[in-house]
């Protein structure tokens, strides 16, 4: 007949640890009537007498000794294996971003936070959108705005004005036009519909906006800079496309930007109670302060 009480070893474990059903009630916050009650039980299931009963206490029989200290080992190697599993769960950590802030900031500074941190495993996961957030089980984003999330704690890691790039073949066609006219001709490259980046730019230029039905939306950000280099429009870049402004392949169209704008660490309220998650907050924090 198969065993069918292991819910009754812990009880069993406590008693024998005590050699008192008085204080195992206490600690298992029972009755003295109800723990003698549940050993009473077990020891007719194991069809066997685990303590002897004296006047003065209860003392384990010989098969209780071997039982209970079977039974300790046990316990303890499952304790063991809960608590390594659980610090398995919290050293995984996903950060969600795009691609181009991984590849162009993150990416060249990683390796210093790998060797840190070595017991931490960290996967990148491509973010467009913070509803990826959950879909995603990504637990914390790193994100481009004005730091505008409702409900997530939002920590700002670096300014980025944005201001308007093109490919430098566009940008020689346009013979130094001002704003008022390129911005009529050239196609307005978005990051999702309804942006309302190209919008804020406009005023902040003084200048008239007119949602073009024509405008081309490219929700990667890397994509739309090789959209710029091939002459398919204009953008909001910041100082993270300086490879293609060295290298004569991307020109800013005007010296006015949007110094408001800048990247966010955003996460929820509790997630720091993660120590992987903080040590890789703490980390990323003190990169971004640090020049280069």
């Amino acid at each position: 007949m198969r065993f069918r009480h292991y819910d009754s070893l812990r009880l069993f474990d406590v008693v024998a640890r005590h050699l008192s059903f008085t204080q195992a009630a206490e600690e298992l916050h029972l009755t003295k009537g109800a723990v003698s009650y549940q050993i009473t039980r077990l020891e007719e299931a194991l069809g066997f007498s685990l303590f002897i009963r004296k006047h003065k206490g209860i003392l384990l029989t010989p098969k209780g000794k071997q039982l209970w200290h079977t039974s300790q080992a046990a316990f303890h190697d499952l304790e063991n294996l809960i608590t390594q599993l659980r610090e398995d769960d919290t050293s995984r950590i996903t950060v969600g971003m795009s691609t181009y802030f991984a590849s162009r900031w993150l990416s060249p500074r990683l390796m210093n936070f790998m060797a840190e941190h070595p017991n931490i495993s960290l996967r990148l996961q491509p973010m467009i959108d913070l509803s990826d957030f959950h879909t995603e089980n990504i637990d914390m984003a790193i994100r481009w705005g004005k730091g505008h999330w409702p409900g997530m704690h939002v920590e700002l890691l670096r300014q980025a004005p944005v201001r308007p790039a093109t490919g430098t073949k566009t940008a020689a066609g346009l013979a130094g036009q001002p704003p008022h006219e390129w911005v009529n001709t050239l196609t307005l490259l978005h990051d999702r519909e309804n942006s309302p980046a190209w919008q804020e730019w406009h005023q902040r230029a003084d200048e008239p906006y007119h949602a073009k039905q024509g405008g081309l939306v490219i929700q990667d950000p890397n994509v739309r800079v090789q959209a710029m280099i091939d002459g398919q429009g204009v953008g909001l870049y910041d100082d993270l496309i300086s490879a293609e402004l060295n290298s004569g392949q991307l020109e800013w169209l005007s010296d006015i930007s949007m110094p408001e704008y800048g990247y966010f660490l955003v996460y929820p309220a509790n997630a720091l109670n993660n120590p992987a998650l903080r040590a890789f907050r703490d980390w990323i924090i003190e990169a971004a302060e640090m020049p280069g």
